[in-house]
């Protein structure tokens, strides 16, 4: 069973930097990250594709060097004690290889080789973790016959043989459907409450609801918001209001929204604005644009959500923000 460090935090980072190029080709996708992750936190790290998430994640497993900055995992450096670092970790990425040609039950053996565990643990091991993530009777089965959710299940499952003390899960439920998204996020509970630490990528809002304590949110390699949701959420204020009107009346619609908050970033088609007399502001709101001859053809009451606290730090919208 893995060793940590005495008396550190499961992860932290410092100025974490990646720099990808040379010369006027250069990309810094990370921008000097902070993060300090406490024991037994199941901590959600959120971002559109290409934010730096998935980059920041293969820096603290050891995958990539960083170019700046400081990185500890267990407490032990990523790149002074890597070997230490990949013996206390977990790691279940979103393009993770697994072979199609053999069972569930052989990558779970191979994988208790690699890690160097006893031999006569192995097939306990492997049932065990089998049964944990509900693949007992596919454990005999090509992994190449699994479905999405099952290889997922699978993937998670191969990074448990070890019992590491940090898991690090990058969007473990992209493209699942919603059955096997929940059983997923059962299983990433059972872990935490056994003791595990979990870093969790995610571009789902639901998801970081559901399941963390605290969140950071990365924007072009930049921590732009920290903490907890609640508490973030509740920063932003005032509910949004999201009206759709014919395109002609965008323009004087947006002038007589501005009139009652701060106008939001929207989705496509809509106009978005934080209604700082509340709720009770929506009947105003309709009767004004009424009053000026513009035709709502849609009205949507949003209280603060995640997605809001990514607007108001970005300037756009974390939902559809591959779009």
């Amino acid at each position: 069973m893995p060793t940590t460090s005495t008396n550190s935090l499961p992860i932290e980072a410092i100025g974490l930097q990646r720099t990808f190029g040379t010369g006027d080709e250069q990309v810094k996708a990370v921008d000097g990250v902070d993060l300090q992750i406490q024991q037994g936190e199941i901590f959600g790290f959120l971002g559109p594709n290409g934010a730096g998430k998935s980059t920041t994640v293969r820096m603290l497993t050891t995958l990539l060097r960083p170019t700046g900055g400081i990185g500890r995992v267990a407490g032990f450096d990523v790149v002074e004690q890597a070997n230490d670092v990949r013996r206390n970790i977990g790691v279940a990425l979103q393009d993770a290889a697994i072979d199609p040609l053999m069972t569930g039950s052989e990558l779970l053996h191979l994988q208790a080789v690699l890690y160097g565990l006893p031999k006569s643990t192995h097939a306990t091991k492997a049932g065990e973790l089998l049964e944990r993530v509900g693949l007992t009777a596919a454990g005999n089965r090509r992994v190449g016959t699994y479905s999405g959710g099952m290889r997922r299940r699978l993937d998670l499952a191969l990074s448990l043989i070890h019992e590491p003390t940090v898991l690090f899960l990058d969007e473990p439920t992209t493209g699942l459907d919603p059955m096997s998204r929940i059983s997923l996020w059962e299983e990433i509970r059972r872990l935490n409450n056994d003791g595990t630490t979990v870093m969790l990528t995610t571009q789902y809002l639901e998801e970081a609801d559901q399941l963390t304590e605290r969140i950071a949110i990365i924007d072009h390699g930049v921590i732009v918001r920290k903490g907890r949701p609640s508490e973030l959420k509740a920063e932003v204020g005032s509910p949004t209001l999201f009206v759709s009107v014919d395109a002609a009346a965008t323009e004087p619609a947006t002038t007589l929204l501005a009139g009652f908050g701060e106008l939001r970033p929207s989705p496509e088609g809509t106009l978005g604005v934080g209604l700082t007399d509340g709720p009770s502001a929506v009947s105003n709101v309709i009767r004004t644009l009424d009053d000026a001859g513009i035709t709502v053809r849609n009205l949507e009451l949003h209280e603060p959500s995640l997605d809001d606290v990514f607007a108001e730090a970005t300037g756009y919208r974390l939902e559809g923000a591959d779009a």
